[in-house]
C-alpha cells in the first residue's frame, strides 16, 4: 500500500469530516444528534424542550448511526481501493486505522476545540453552560467506547469488499 496516498486520505478524510459535521451542525436538536452532547446538557435542554428518547438502541440514534456506517463505509473503501489494499486484512487495517484517526481527530479537534466553543453547537437553553460544554472525558469515553465498536463494523465492511473484489 501506499503510504504517500494514506496521509493524503487522512487528511481529506479529515476536512470531509469536518464539512459534514460543520453542515449538520446548524440544527444539532434533532434527536439524532442530541446523544452526542453530554447529560447535563440534555438534562437542561428537556427542561424546556419535549423528551426524546436518546439511547443508542433508539431508532432515530440507530438510523443516524447506521447511515454514518454506510457513508464511512463507501467512503473508506475508496480509500482502500486507491491505496492499493489486496487483501481483506489491508482493508480492514487501513479502515479501522483510518477510523481510530477521525476518532481522535473528533475528539481532540471537534469535540474539545469547536463543539467547546462554538454557539452554534450549543442547545437552545444550554447557552450559558460553558463548563459542561468543555468536558473531555465525556467525549475520550465515546471515542473509546462505542466509537472503538462502531469503528469495527466498516473495517470489516470494507475488507470484506476488498477481498471479494481483489
Amino acid at each position: 500500500m501506499n503510504w504517500t496516498i494514506i496521509l493524503a486520505e487522512a487528511a481529506a478524510f479529515a476536512l470531509l469530516f469536518t464539512v459534514i459535521v460543520l453542515t449538520a451542525g446548524g440544527k444539532n436538536d434533532s434527536p439524532a444528534s442530541i446523544h452526542n452532547y453530554p447529560p447535563d446538557i440534555q438534562e437542561e435542554y428537556f427542561k424546556t424542550h419535549e423528551r426524546v428518547d436518546v439511547n443508542y438502541q433508539s431508532k432515530s440514534v440507530m438510523l443516524a448511526k447506521s447511515l454514518g456506517v454506510v457513508l464511512f463505509t463507501v467512503i473508506l473503501f475508496v480509500c482502500a481501493m486507491l491505496a492499493g489494499a489486496d487483501t481483506f486484512w489491508q482493508g480492514f487495517a487501513l479502515t479501522f486505522g483510518m477510523m481510530v484517526w477521525i476518532g481522535v481527530y473528533d475528539t481532540c479537534f471537534i469535540d474539545w476545540v469547536l463543539f467547546a466553543n462554538m454557539k452554534r453547537f450549543r442547545l437552545e437553553g444550554t447557552e450559558q453552560m460553558d463548563k459542561a460544554y468543555h468536558q473531555k472525558w465525556f467525549h475520550v469515553k465515546g471515542m473509546l467506547f462505542p466509537g472503538i465498536v462502531f469503528a469495527l463494523i466498516p473495517s470489516l465492511l470494507v475488507g470484506l469488499l476488498i477481498a471479494l473484489i481483489r
